[in-house]
């Protein structure tokens, strides 16, 4: 990264177009993202990135310049059908962005009728779901998972809960079946991990195929049979992406959402600046991260219809133009007035008609997971320096690879109300004998949760 002292061309000048691009990929963008917004800034309201080798974009981060984009259809699409240079070959077709921006036949890659068509079967499906429903689906997944680890007095919070925690909820939520919900699991999980992608893509293809039409001749109180019960009348070719898109764009958000709050609370050590006599509220921590480190940092990815100026910034026709929420949310001129901001005013959740359609059940989520952490292990904190922790690289999260923590073991036996009974703590670090069931074995969470649930 350059300097942020060197001088820099003007924004809307033909200099502009040929600056060196800052990559938002590496190791150094993971550690210090602010530092290089704030460079950004230097070129107006939008930048010149990359987004992987080979890959450039455009990102906005300028709070006005992003509500702007985001609120005008008419000049900015989510179609990437109309990516210029992956049609005119320029983008390797192997490239590690192409499965967040290539485009799918579902809601996020649909503007105008179709895409309210797709997303009102979504909205209408999620309005569907009973919050005390959803509550004690969160409260029992969370008390199993903690009866994984409860005993040991240590965890990775983010590979051993806050990742495991949207896949079993998402199962749940559709009514899977053990098996299915095992591949659906490994699917979902393999795709945002980057390990033999294209296989995790096979099978969790295959299996929600199968979930598809065990829906459809089995209906259920459930997520997947509303949307295939919409008057929307969806087909099984557009249910597939509308689902896809369903689980990814809650897998990767609210895994990154309950662990960087974890973060925030445990590295405060629970005292902060919240009301209640100084205690960080959970809420707060989660208010905090979506102003300060959001979970999708840079995405909401937009092709402008034809060559436009964006406050004095020329965009192409057909390049992509990404959203910075992150940057955003940061915007000195925010800021300098954030005492008379909305506390919502965050882009955390995105705006405009592709704005997140399930931030309620999210919060509901994010809320219940951490507090049954902090309420079943109460004096859990992090085993290493807080400013050693590291991010993963990447242009579109902002997400710990790990969140090592310790608490005092407990040794607990798990209800099948999902609470968990007869805790005893052994002081000293010990471990007690093992009364919680084995770890599920890799690959098994939902059918190792659902032998757990059965007794």
């Amino acid at each position: 990264m350059r300097s942020h002292s060197e001088p820099s061309p003007p924004p809307g000048c033909p200099a502009h177009d040929t600056a060196p691009r800052t990559p938002l990929y590496t190791q150094e963008f993971a550690r210090d993202p602010q530092a290089h917004y704030t460079y950004l800034r230097q070129f107006g309201p939008v930048a010149p990135v990359e987004l992987a080798p080979g890959v450039d974009a455009s990102l906005v981060t300028d709070y006005a310049a992003a509500l702007h984009v985001l609120q005008s259809p008419d000049t900015f699409v989510r179609d990437s059908r109309r990516w210029r240079a992956l049609n005119e070959g320029q983008v390797p077709l192997d490239s590690p962005v192409l499965p967040m921006m290539a485009y799918r036949p579902g809601p996020l890659f649909e503007d105008g009728a179709r895409h309210l068509r797709l997303r009102q079967a979504v909205t209408d499906s999620l309005g569907k779901l009973d919050t005390h429903q959803l509550t004690r689906m969160v409260e029992r997944t969370a008390s199993y998972l903690i009866s994984q680890f409860s005993g040991r007095g240590t965890v990775d919070l983010i590979g051993d809960y806050a990742r495991l925690v949207p896949l079993l909820v998402f199962n749940d939520l559709f009514g899977c079946p053990g098996d299915l919900g095992d591949r659906v699991a490994f699917g979902i999980s393999g795709i945002f991990d980057g390990t033999d992608a294209q296989r995790a893509n096979e099978v969790l293809t295959e299996a929600l195929l199968e979930l598809v039409a065990l829906k459809r001749a089995q209906p259920g109180d459930d997520i997947l049979t509303h949307l295939l019960q919409h008057p929307a009348g969806l087909s099984d070719e557009e249910m597939l992406p509308q689902l896809i898109q369903l689980i990814g764009g809650g897998f990767e958000p609210m895994s990154n959402l309950i662990g960087n709050a974890l973060r925030v609370l445990l590295a405060q050590g629970g005292q902060g600046d919240g009301p209640n006599d100084g205690v960080v509220l959970v809420e707060d921590a989660i208010n905090d991260v979506l102003w300060n480190s959001c979970p999708i940092a840079n995405y909401a990815t937009h092709f402008p219809l034809y060559d436009v100026d964006l406050s004095g910034s020329r965009l192409n026709a057909g390049d992509p133009v990404l959203i910075s929420f992150a940057a955003a949310n940061a915007d000195p001129s925010l800021s300098a007035g954030r005492g008379t901001v909305s506390r919502r005013a965050h882009l955390a959740w995105g705006a405009g008609p592709h704005a997140c359609p399930a931030k309620d059940p999210a919060m509901i989520i994010a809320v219940q997971a951490i507090e049954k952490l902090l309420n079943e292990l109460p004096d859990i904190e992090i085993s290493v320096d807080p400013d050693a922790l590291a991010y993963r690289p990447g242009p579109f999260h902002r997400a710990l690879g790990a969140l090592p923590a310790r608490f005092t073991p407990v040794r607990s036996v798990p209800a099948r109300t999902g609470t968990t009974q007869d805790a005893v703590r052994t002081p000293g670090g010990g471990h007690p004998a093992a009364a919680a069931p084995a770890t599920a074995q890799k690959g098994k969470f939902w059918s190792g949760f659902l032998a757990w649930w059965k007794g």
